[in-house]
């Protein structure tokens, strides 16, 4: 893509994605993950109506006077930003392709974390860690998370969830909010996620488009697997394959919901053609 076209593409996510983080998104955002965590300030001398539970019994022994710990609430957060871009993303029928869902949703996740002074953090991956933006704040910074989101080319097309968790794990050693977004065709990431949910407030975004739940009936006809490359002949006529097909779809999906529930994190499905807008205000309301 060209400077000058990238640029274009750019400011019109931008327009779009900070219109619904300043108007939408920020106050929802800011309800639910801010006040989250309470940091220690200082130690002073004890005051009549203070907890007795907060006395620093090393600081009053030291001088011969009571003294309490004094805590405030943690303001300052840590966004950061898991996107898949194997292969699948590609993928879309309907309005748009999910990796251009995928990156409106990040934009958007990414101007309501600014508005509320706080650091995002950008990792791309596929089956393995593409690019890693450590977190920081800034408009300039989000420009450039979105300009990567736009026009970086992976090396694999393949999947692992699993993979990137360990990388946040590894990497992000405070605590962030971490919106993880894919179409979560993959498996075997239970572990990794119960490990970083302990330390991280993580939520799942799956985004998937309408023709993935199932296939229609076309006869004989060429597929291509974008995370493999191959191409196959698959017989659609056949009651038998779409069956197994949509039985392997929904068994992944299955595998989303549960095991981000079983972990603790938050889950939510969007498909294009439908508003991530009210799925994702329908989350935060929640919370």
């Amino acid at each position: 893509m060209e400077t000058k076209d990238l640029l274009k593409k750019v400011r019109k996510i931008e327009i779009k994605t900070r219109r619904l983080s300043n108007h939408i998104f920020s106050g929802e955002y800011h309800t639910s993950f801010k006040g989250r965590g309470m940091t220690f300030s200082e130690v002073r001398q004890y005051q009549y109506g203070d907890d007795i539970r907060a006395i620093d019994w090393n600081v009053t022994a030291r001088y011969n006077e009571a003294h309490v710990k004094v805590f405030e609430e943690e303001r300052e957060l840590t966004m950061m930003l898991m996107v898949d871009i194997s292969g699948s993303s590609e993928f879309g029928t309907k309005n748009a392709l999910k990796e251009d869902i995928v990156t409106e949703i990040a934009a958007t996740m990414a101007f309501s974390a600014t508005q509320n002074n706080d650091k995002i953090g950008l990792i791309l991956f596929s089956d393995q860690i593409e690019l890693y933006i450590p977190p920081k704040k800034g408009k300039s910074h989000v420009l450039r998370i979105i300009r990567e989101l736009i026009e970086f080319q992976p090396k694999s097309n393949k999947t692992d969830v699993a993979q990137a968790l360990k990388f946040l794990s590894s990497t992000q050693k405070k605590k962030a909010i971490v919106f993880l977004i894919s179409d979560f065709m993959a498996e075997d990431y239970e572990h990794t996620l119960k490990i970083a949910s302990k330390k991280h407030d993580i939520i799942g975004i799956r985004v998937y488009d309408v023709r993935e739940e199932s296939i229609p009936n076309l006869g004989v006809v060429p597929m291509l697997d974008v995370e493999t490359g191959k191409v196959e002949l698959i017989n659609t006529g056949s009651k038998q394959v779409r069956l197994n097909y949509e039985k392997h779809y929904h068994e992944k999906v299955k595998y989303f919901k549960e095991t981000f529930s079983k972990c603790g994190a938050g889950a939510v499905s969007s498909r294009v053609d439908e508003s991530y807008v009210t799925k994702l205000l329908g989350y935060f309301k929640s919370r």
